[in-house]
């Protein structure tokens, strides 16, 4: 009986050497492979019981974020213009470009006599009747007025000659002179006209 025990623990422990030779190789043991080898996943680390474990702070946004501006592909911001000085001058108003003031229209009497006195009336007949008597023709009055209205046109065109005979003409007519007295009278009439009641030119 102790025979057969004995020869099965010799057996056994043949069987058990012969596996320990056959694993043993060139190559490390896995089981004495040093921790961190490539073929060995490192242990992960295990907190201490009781101790306060920090969980792992988040990357600031602005960190891991692009920025915006200093992207090539941003749009760039558009230029804001300057405001107007408020002191700079004012464009002169004598500049070419400009353009030039309104004449100022003269008023519709321009030129127009007021009713003479007595006394400027008598020097009015007095030199129409020199140049013809039929020029006043015994109406003082009509040829006052007459004499003013001719006295507008002398200072409306006072270079214009053929055309102050021309009116003069127009205005001093008689029974016998329908047309007027012709141009050498109607200019003696504006010479005396000039002379007594019509306002020199400005």
């Amino acid at each position: 009986m102790r025979t057969r025990l004995l020869a099965a623990t010799l057996t056994a422990f043949a069987a058990v050497s012969l596996a320990a030779c056959s694993s043993s190789g060139p190559g490390p043991h896995p089981a004495t492979a040093a921790a961190g080898s490539p073929t060995t996943p490192a242990a992960a680390s295990v907190p201490a019981p009781g101790t306060a474990t920090t969980p792992p702070t988040p990357e600031s946004p602005s960190a891991s974020a692009p920025d915006p501006a200093a992207s090539p592909s941003a749009p760039a911001a558009p230029s804001t213009p300057a405001p107007d000085n408020p002191s700079a001058p004012a464009p002169d108003s004598g500049s070419p470009g400009a353009p030039a003031p309104a004449k100022p229209t003269p008023p519709g009497d321009a030129g127009l006599p007021g009713k003479p006195g007595t006394d400027l009336t008598g020097k009015l007949v007095a030199a129409l009747d020199a140049i013809d008597p039929a020029i006043v023709g015994g109406k003082p009055d009509q040829a006052v007025d007459r004499a003013r209205n001719q006295c507008q046109a002398l200072f409306q065109f006072p270079k214009d000659k053929s055309k102050l005979v021309e009116l003069a003409n127009q205005r001093f007519t008689s029974p016998d002179h329908p047309q007027g007295f012709g141009p050498d009278t109607a200019a003696k009439i504006n010479d005396a006209l000039r002379t007594t009641l019509c306002p020199p030119p400005a």
